[in-house]
């Protein structure tokens, strides 16, 4: 029996082997490596394969494809069989002679095509004084029927190997004779038998054969159908010499004819019945009609049993079973041819040529499955050729392509590594772009320290200017994100992160940059020549670069005003990489816009107009006719000075309340409070409204400006005063409260004046906006006060509200931080 074994594979980067930019050279050296380790895995799978078998590790293989290869067992092929129950029915082993007559005599009266004594009678039987009568009715019912072939055994008298047939009596008589001869393999287990061996020119047809070619020729007697069974002898040990299949043994016994047997099934596949039953005459004569009959032994303790590739779960099969196979065998003209040398070497070769082609074309995890995949054809193929009849063992390709596998992952690993090692020592030469701490230069490293070092430098400077590219983002003062070519983000800034957490865009990175603009409102480019409407895709086109380099102005859902601009990110090779994205909030830049308008408002009409009524007056002191009388003239004069005057004050105010130069100090809030209402006294008495303060004992100590909340308190008593009818009350309050986030000052003014309606309630803190109701006087004033009021509220990290009621008054409260000690 010959086996084979198959070969690994190995796998590791397709033309990835080459890196992207790697030189001509170092592409040539890939292809050198990779044509060596094909020649040489390629040798080893042919050389591996030309052995025809790899012993143990095929034998196992053959025997489990054996296994699987089970077939039907065949209905006309009957054992009768030797077994326990016999012998505990009959007596010890072994019987008389004449048992064996009456067994044969009641099987050859059932008319088999052939009978198959499996029983060594090489000897005659012990008789009383010399008598034989089991011998001489045996060999009468033999003679009688002629139907029956007898075993002959192999006995070794010192000389070699000889043939012992059975005593002369029942040669005679039998219809023929076979050895029972099995080939054992180095494993001890029974895959084969020679269906002929002799020796001196006489040669004797397996057992199995005989009783196929014995019934074949009973069948055709008795117009049975059966194709023949033609498998001839040597006839002289000259003509023998020259049969490429004969075998010889140091004694000079020759063995012919292998057949590697196709077992039909496992122990018990064939049909069989106990000797005792059928010598009783307990089976029906018509159960042997027409069969192949086998009488052997199968009882475990008759030592006629044998390891075989079907028997593995049982140990071994009984000789008769064996016997039993190869006469199917023979029956259905089945047998296992075993390949040629050269055809097992090329079916070793071809899969280890397949693999290391994928190698070299395909990614490492392809490889790595065609592999494995490689391996199962391998093994499905060799037993789809055994079903066929053939059987090329596998375990030379399999081996090889087991091999190849790590072998060439090896190879590319190690040469990956020394490209990167390189790679790195080149790179640890050279000067880095951030500062760092310099080694010890006379520190002694071996090559592998060295490349070490250099690894763990390059990994370093790597980590240290991701770092420094991450700090230098964070620190850019506006949102700003990086992203791939088609928009998808790759880095975002703290300032980034922030923005779009605050819109519900919680995670940004990996976001598709068109997506994340979705809802800003109304972009639109700030160069006015940008052709037709703007598409946020655009951002992402280098053809609209030049036309988008001054940004786009957006609006977010908060109401921000931001200003969009993006910068194309190359390569040293300029080579288009990604894009660079800012989002700057220029509301408080709008808002310096409106304020500038409004203000050019105000100076080119409220300012303007008292300058011009002025002229006017003088122009028309000029005409006697239209002359006004010096006091009233003084009079308009006077109020429209006084006028612009204290448009210009309030101007002036609001503008230092917007600025960043506050003189803040430690003082009572009460004081202030008395320091307003004093201011405010004779505007009050002027008009009959009683100014009351409600302050109690203690101290209200805040941290402030006091020049600004003092003139912010006083604003609040004028309108209160202003829009109050005569013989009211302004009340003012001061006092302390406790909350989470600290004690407070709370101030508030009620007036009983004519309140403000609801829908103006809304412009109150908005510039040059006044509210005026139908029924109340109208007093001068742009719209200032209250702006400024909010404005140094808010400055000092106070609040400032209202509650006011049409026709009932209103109320202001101040609250402010208090300054206590902690």
């Amino acid at each position: 029996m010959t086996s084979n074994t198959v070969r690994g594979d190995s796998q590791d980067s397709s033309p990835a082997l080459t890196f992207p930019r790697s030189s001509p050279l170092v592409r040539r050296l890939a292809v050198r490596e990779w044509l060596t380790i094909l020649l040489v895995l390629v040798v080893l799978a042919g050389a591996l394969g030309w052995q025809n078998g790899l012993g143990r590790l095929d034998q196992t293989l053959y025997d489990e494809f054996i296994s699987l290869n089970s077939r039907a067992a065949r209905e006309d092929i009957i054992i009768v069989a030797i077994d326990d129950y016999s012998l505990v029915q009959l007596g010890r082993w072994p019987w008389p002679r004449n048992v064996h007559a009456q067994l044969i005599d009641r099987l050859a009266q059932a008319k088999p095509l052939v009978i198959g004594l499996d029983v060594i009678l090489s000897e005659a039987e012990r008789g009383q004084e010399g008598k034989r009568p089991g011998d001489a009715s045996l060999a009468a019912t033999l003679a009688k029927y002629n139907s029956t072939v007898l075993p002959v055994v192999t006995a070794n008298a010192g000389s070699g190997l000889t043939a012992a047939p059975p005593i002369p009596e029942f040669a005679r008589s039998a219809r023929a004779l076979g050895h029972i001869n099995l080939d054992h393999d180095a494993d001890g287990v029974v895959r084969s038998v020679f269906l002929h061996e002799g020796k001196d020119g006489t040669w004797w047809p397996h057992f199995s054969l005989a009783l196929a070619q014995t019934g074949i020729a009973n069948a055709q007697t008795a117009r049975k159908t059966y194709r023949e069974v033609q498998i001839a002898a040597p006839n002289t040990a000259p003509a023998a010499q020259r049969v490429s299949d004969i075998f010889y043994s140091t004694s000079g016994w020759l063995r012919s004819n292998r057949l590697h047997i196709p077992f039909a099934g496992k122990n018990g596949h064939f049909r069989s019945v106990p000797y005792v039953a059928v010598l009783r005459g307990e089976v029906p004569p018509q159960f042997f009609t027409d069969k192949f009959v086998l009488v052997g032994a199968t009882a475990a303790g008759m030592t006629d049993s044998y390891p075989t590739p079907v028997s593995a779960e049982s140990g071994a099969m009984p000789g008769i079973e064996i016997n039993a196979n190869i006469l199917a065998s023979l029956l259905d003209h089945q047998s296992i041819a075993i390949a040629q040398p050269w055809q097992t070497a090329i079916f070793s070769v071809v899969p280890v040529l397949i693999a290391l082609l994928c190698y070299f074309l395909l990614p490492p995890r392809l490889s790595l499955l065609m592999t494995a995949a490689l391996l199962l054809t391998t093994l499905a193929a060799s037993y789809l050729i055994l079903r066929s009849g053939v059987w090329i063992a596998p375990s030379a390709g399999l081996l090889a392509l087991l091999i190849s596998y790590p072998l060439w992952s090896w190879r590319r690993l190690e040469a990956a590594i020394t490209y990167l090692s390189q790679e790195f020592m080149r790179l640890d030469k050279e000067p880095h772009l951030l500062p760092e701490v310099q080694k010890d230069a006379d520190q002694i490293e071996d090559v592998l320290e060295q490349r070490m070092n250099a690894m763990e430098t390059a990994a370093r400077r790597v980590r240290d200017l991701r770092q420094f590219v991450s700090d230098s983002l964070d620190s850019l003062p506006d949102a700003t994100l990086v992203t791939t070519i088609d928009g998808h983000v790759l880095l975002a800034n703290k300032h980034a992160n922030a923005y779009f957490a605050s819109i519900g865009f919680h995670d940004v990175h990996g976001a598709l940059l068109p997506y994340l603009f979705t809802p800003l409102i109304s972009p639109e480019p700030i160069n006015q020549n940008f052709p037709g409407k703007f598409d946020w895709w655009q951002l992402l086109d280098l053809q609209h670069v030049p036309l988008l380099a001054e940004g786009i102005s957006v609006q977010d859902p908060q109401g921000r005003d931001l200003l969009v601009k993006s910068a194309p990110s190359r390569s040293a090779a300029n080579v288009l990489t990604g894009w660079i994205v800012s989002i700057v909030d220029i509301s408080p830049i709008r808002a310096a816009e409106r304020s500038r308008d409004e203000t050019l408002r105000f100076l080119s009409h409220d300012m303007r107009a008292p300058q011009a009524s002025i002229l006017a007056l003088l122009e028309l002191q000029h005409d006697q006719a239209s002359a006004l009388p010096q006091d009233e003239l003084f009079s308009r004069i006077e109020k429209a000075t006084r006028k612009t005057l204290g448009l210009a004050d309030n101007f002036v105010q609001l503008a230092r309340a917007e600025s960043h130069e506050y003189r803040l100090e430690e003082v009572d809030f009460q004081d202030l409070l008395y320091d307003a209402t004093d201011e405010m006294w004779s505007l009050a008495r002027s008009k009959n409204i009683e100014l009351a303060t409600d302050v109690p004992e203690g101290e209200f100590p805040v941290e402030v400006d006091r020049a600004l909340m003092t003139r912010a308190l006083v604003n609040l008593l004028s309108n209160a005063i202003n829009y109050s009818s005569p013989n009211t009350k302004v009340t003012c309050t001061v006092h302390l409260q406790d909350t989470l986030e600290g004690a407070q000052v709370l101030c508030s003014i009620r007036d009983q004046g004519y309140g403000i309606a609801p829908g103006d309630q809304i412009k109150l803190f908005r510039r040059f906006q006044r509210v005026d109701t139908p029924n109340q006087p109208r007093h001068d004033g742009i719209g200032l006060g209250l702006v400024f009021v909010k404005t140094v509220i808010e400055r000092h990290s106070g609040q400032i509200s209202f509650a006011s009621k049409l026709g009932e008054g209103t109320e202001f409260t101040i609250v402010l931080p208090a300054a206590l000690p902690e």
